[in-house]
């Protein structure tokens, strides 16, 4: 189990994010991420001694060929979808003496040539996809659509928040869509229908770039030039195998509590505690979904939660403050680790934008993973 404040987050990095990077390939971004990240961290390769990295699609752990080529003798390697889970998984490791500083990465570039075509990632080949052109967008409906369904809410309601997280990336001068905004609710609602409920606006965009984190000891983050931000508690869990069986309400809706309850419970917080959100957005209806499933409202309650200004900045909840997928950037897998990127900037008060006043704790939550963050 993790031991709170054990664990720290050193470095934090983002490359810069477009909708395409002329000359870039997964592996050369993933490879600035990482430089860029021991750079905040104020350590070099010769430090580090766990990895986890993935570049590009290749779904499956790239780090015993980056470990390799970068000329890092031994090491640790993570077995996480780098994100939330991977930050509790090296906070574990760190804790158990099995590594002492850990890489964590992913980048991806050239690999969504295709602007007008549906983002390969979200239609990978298998039975549901093959026959019927199932993608993701149509599988996070169904639930979205039966959540509606049973409990009288909106298609103004969800849209809402798709209008508060696209407000967001329009501040932020990093994203992608800078200036693109102020949208309203309406705006989401006249884009066009992609899979009911979900408008083009209710959905993640894509784009290109990598992010990468580094964590060491508490012990020896006192050294180290920058805030630290210590991993409080995390956990990750699932459902089954995704587009092989129906994403259907009854089967993801508590997604991810059994992961939080045990973030919380380690980090030793109440959920009110937390004073920055940074939920994975790729679709309206989750960013409900969430606070339902960390507890923060009972099931039906969510869409009255988070109106009126909650989850705006300023608001008891502000949630996605860089702009998240929906307008920060979409990069494949390393947009989990931008969420981790985002709440440690929150926490060291270095947000480029959208910068929560005094936030000391922040929840990172992707799908079933979950990790708990403080300001050292």
């Amino acid at each position: 189990m993790i031991s709170p404040g054990t664990a720290t987050i050193v470095g934090a990095y983002n490359t810069k994010q477009a909708r395409v990077l002329p000359g870039e390939t997964s592996y050369s971004i993933t490879l600035k991420a990482v430089q860029g990240a021991l750079a905040d961290a104020g350590l070099g390769l010769s430090d580090v001694d766990g990895l986890n990295v993935l570049p590009g699609l290749q779904y499956r752990n790239g780090s015993d060929a980056f470990g390799y080529a970068l000329g890092i003798p031994t090491f640790w390697v993570g077995t996480a979808a780098p994100g939330p889970a991977s930050v509790a998984e090296a906070a574990l490791a760190i804790e158990a003496g099995m590594c002492t500083t850990v890489v964590i990465a992913s980048g991806q570039a050239q690999v969504h040539t295709d602007k007008d075509s549906v983002a390969p990632w979200t239609r990978p080949e298998n039975e549901f996809v093959e026959c019927w052109g199932l993608m993701t967008p149509a599988e996070f409906a169904l639930a979205a659509r039966e959540y509606m369904h049973r409990f009288s809410v909106t298609q103004e309601q969800i849209s809402y928040v798709a209008s508060v997280i696209r407000n967001n990336g329009s501040r932020n001068p990093e994203a992608v869509y800078y200036g693109r905004g102020p949208f309203t609710t309406e705006d989401i609602l006249a884009s066009r229908m992609i899979a009911d409920p979900y408008h083009l606006l209710d959905c993640c965009t894509t784009g290109e770039g990598g992010s990468a984190l580094v964590l060491t000891s508490a012990e020896r983050a006192r050294d180290l030039p920058n805030r630290g931000v210590r991993v409080l508690g995390g956990g990750w869990d699932s459902w089954g195998p995704s587009y092989t069986h129906p994403p259907t309400y009854d089967q993801t809706a508590m997604w991810g509590r059994k992961a939080a309850d045990a973030a919380f419970a380690r980090a030793g917080l109440e959920r009110e505690d937390i004073d920055v959100y940074e939920f994975y957005d790729n679709f309206s209806w989750e960013i409900i979904r969430y606070f339902e499933a960390l507890r923060y409202c009972d099931v039906g309650e969510g869409a009255d939660l988070v109106a009126n200004g909650a989850i705006e900045v300023g608001g008891r909840y502000p949630v996605v403050t860089d702009g998240g997928t929906m307008s920060h950037s979409h990069t494949g897998e390393s947009q989990r680790i931008q969420r981790v990127v985002q709440a440690v900037r929150q926490l060291r008060g270095t947000s480029a934008a959208n910068q929560v006043e005094g936030a000391e704790t922040a929840v990172v939550a992707q799908i079933g993973d979950v990790v708990v963050l403080g300001a050292a």
